[in-house]
């Protein structure tokens, strides 16, 4: 469709003209009318499908000109992103007279903001710590803002601004309309559309690959020496009885496999270093359930075969990115769902998002499951999920017998609950993860 059909301004066309745009993407076909409307809306758009335009048009033809105060207001994860949009702003605005957006971020001098703010931009697009900072000291009043726009909302709450978008919301309580552009749909967006829109739109232009729908695939963040003990909490948290884990060297593997044997847990390994009538030892346990774990590399798994993967853990992302879909796809076969577990250090987030974005994937981010978000609300609880684990049956059998022999010794209630998991948590198989943030 092209930008002449929904009866945008001259000025505003003259813009679209020099940039060269003439056709609407389908994001800004759905979202500009919608934006005109002045209605709330939840978008899921990839970069490079044209949504900044698709909130920018609406915002700019909505503009007074008359009224000298900022009227509308975009926030972005970060300084590079927040100068793009402001640009591509800027750009649109050509022929609209004394009418300007401002960027707003961190890194730049408050002098030569506050000298810009002078000029009385009726747009901002800003980073929410920086914008706060004005917030707070007076700079920027937000009083007669009608429009509030989250651009990559995910990344901005992955970056830890959830807090400080809140108070951005609540300054800007006489806003008419806010809009969420996010490239993936964490539950975390969909909470915020519920809390601060009215009867938001919610448009999906993401056409998901068939992966995605059946798998979960979130990562946790956590140092390189903490990761085999967050392994272990994710084998509990989720009581994953058949799993793979991924490494990327045969050192790798083989430090991982006798750790976890070491501490009681149903594990097998396989490399290119194994015979193959080892390697086929190794699969036919697995297969058969004799091991619950399988500690593998990319090239040593190639062409297995097994419908009733639970989960697939990545301890090292892989080098390439067709290699994270050919792990992942692993688990959810035969109609099933499964989950797709990332270990990253901070270092590594980047990349897994880079891996992500080139195959137009969603991960999320979770918090490490915490003792308490394990189910041992009772006794019973720690029996049911020391059975229902991944530890061979030879250590389960060890804990029940631990917890029997305390029972004996007169431990009841809550004393006996809390005894067996100070145990649990002391013993040298440390088998929840001990030590974890």
């Amino acid at each position: 469709m092209n930008f002449k059909a929904i009866n945008l301004s001259e000025l505003t066309l003259n813009g679209l003209r020099d940039m060269g745009f003439q056709s609407m993407t389908p994001v800004q076909e759905k979202a500009i009318p919608l934006m005109l409307k002045m209605k709330d809306i939840t978008v899921q758009a990839e970069t490079g499908t044209g949504k900044t335009a698709a909130f920018a048009i609406p915002v700019i033809e909505r503009i007074i000109k008359e009224t000298v105060d900022i009227q509308a207001l975009v926030l972005c994860p970060t300084r590079e992103l927040t100068i793009q949009v402001a640009e591509h702003f800027n750009l649109l605005l050509k022929y609209h007279e004394n009418i300007a957006c401002m960027a707003i971020y961190g890194g730049q001098s408050m002098n030569a903001q506050l000298k810009t703010l002078k000029t009385q931009p009726r747009i901002i697009v800003a980073t929410p710590g920086r914008l706060l900072d004005h917030i707070k000291q007076g700079t920027v009043k937000l009083r007669a803002v009608k429009t509030l726009i989250l651009d990559e909302a995910d990344k901005m709450l992955e970056m830890g601004f959830k807090d400080d978008i809140e108070a951005i919301l609540h300054a800007t309580k006489n806003r008419e309309q806010t809009a969420l552009f996010s490239a993936t749909m964490p539950q975390e967006i969909v909470r915020l559309a519920h809390k601060h829109q009215k009867k938001p739109e919610f448009l999906n232009l993401v056409k998901k690959k068939v992966i995605e729908i059946k798998i979960d695939q979130k990562y946790f963040e956590t140092k390189a020496e903490q990761k085999i003990e967050l392994i272990k909490r994710l084998l509990f948290s989720y009581r994953l009885r058949s799993v793979m884990i991924f490494c990327n060297t045969r050192v790798q593997v083989d430090k991982l496999y006798y750790t976890l044997k070491d501490e009681g847990f149903s594990v097998a390994n396989l490399h290119g270093d194994l015979k193959q009538n080892k390697r086929d030892a190794v699969m036919r346990k697995f297969r058969e359930g004799e091991a619950q774990i399988l500690i593998a590399t990319d090239i040593a798994a190639r062409g297995i075969d097994v419908d009733d993967i639970e989960a697939v853990i990545n301890y090292n992302l892989p080098r390439d990115s067709e290699d994270y879909v050919h792990r992942i796809g692993r688990t959810a076969r035969a109609g099933k769902s499964g989950y797709a577990f990332s270990v990253v250090t901070p270092l590594e987030v980047k990349f897994l998002r880079e891996i992500c974005e080139k195959q137009k994937l969603s991960v999320t981010r979770s918090a490490i499951p915490g003792i308490n978000s394990i189910d041992l609300g009772s006794v019973e609880m720690i029996k049911n999920t020391l059975i229902d684990s991944s530890l061979t049956k030879k250590t389960s059998k060890k804990f029940l017998k631990m917890m029997k022999d305390l029972e004996t010794e007169g431990f009841i209630g809550e004393d006996l609950k809390d005894e067996v998991i100070k145990k649990l948590l002391n013993t040298k198989t440390s088998v929840f993860g001990a030590g974890l943030n």
